[in-house]
């Protein structure tokens, strides 16, 4: 269905998860363009949390557009939260998901398609007020700031992700894309897949820190199994580390390592390459 954009967006808007990866990183292009910005968690400067949904409609208060952040949970909070930004006035709404939402088999074989993100998805269609949604890919940031860190800066990197590779994307591009959708014509009706320039290895993107940073890395391939039985080792719930396995997949087999046009459709210009985020974050000290 073909969109038209509303209005220039008149009052606040409210990014929820404004305090995460991609969430504090909107929250400061919007301000930096003297945007009205309210950053949504349990720990941000608006109070909002999944789980209360008194927090919901005061965070939405007056708001005109909204970044949501899904909590990744089945069945998804999304649809509730959606109807409640539209009951609120809300007049954007740009939605995060992932890469691989709604196609079946892209986590494994036993995976239908309808995923949390599906379900958002939906909603959103849905919902009557324009909407952009975005489909990202590995975050680059992942080695720098998040899940991986930790083993790289111990020396090595157990993943079952064997020689396969994605195109990790940048999560300030990401991030740079939601503050355009929020804030520009143009963006209504989209769905942005989002990637790097280029697909790589876990053992070249470890290169690739060696190379920027001087840290040293190896990549260990083991199976799902013995990557779950470590992640329950170290205290990570059975259900989790099943989960942390399947996402994993897409790397194994190589579904992320197609390069995708969406960064390119939203902002005109190319995807950030890996290696000038790990040179970033080596200049930062990301690795001690």
């Amino acid at each position: 269905m073909t969109q038209t954009d509303a209005t220039p967006t008149q009052g606040p808007v409210l990014v929820v998860g404004g305090t995460g990866k991609t969430g504090r990183r909107v929250v400061a292009l919007l301000r930096e363009r003297g945007v009205e910005t309210r950053a949504a968690s349990r720990s941000g400067d608006t109070p909002f949390d999944w789980a209360d949904r008194t927090t919901w409609k005061t965070a939405l208060d007056g708001a005109a557009a909204v970044y949501i952040v899904p909590l990744d949970i089945s069945p998804s909070l999304t649809p509730a939260f959606v109807e409640q930004a539209v009951a609120s006035g809300v007049q954007r709404i740009v939605l995060l998901s992932a890469r691989g939402t709604g196609v079946p088999g892209y986590f494994g074989p036993d995976h239908d398609g309808d995923t949390p993100h599906a379900q958002g998805e939906r909603a959103v269609r849905a919902s009557g007020a324009p909407w952009t949604i975005l489909r990202p890919g590995w975050f680059a940031q992942n080695f720098t700031e998040g899940d991986f860190l930790e083993g790289i800066r111990g020396g090595r990197l157990a993943l079952p992700t064997g020689d396969g590779r994605a195109a990790y994307v940048d999560a300030d591009d990401i991030a740079a894309v939601a503050a355009a959708a929020l804030t520009e014509d143009g963006h209504a009706g989209e769905v942005y897949e989002l990637s790097g320039p280029r697909a790589l290895s876990v053992a070249e993107v470890l290169e690739e820190i060696g190379r920027a940073a001087g840290v040293r890395a190896s990549y260990l391939p083991i199976d799902e199994p013995t990557f779950r039985a470590g992640l329950v080792a170290r205290g990570v719930p059975e259900s989790a580390a099943a989960l942390w396995a399947e996402v994993l997949r897409p790397i194994a087999t190589s579904r992320e390592a197609p390069v995708l046009d969406g960064v390119r459709r939203a902002l005109g210009r190319e995807p950030r390459d890996l290696a000038d985020v790990v040179r970033e974050a080596a200049a930062n000290g990301a690795w001690g």
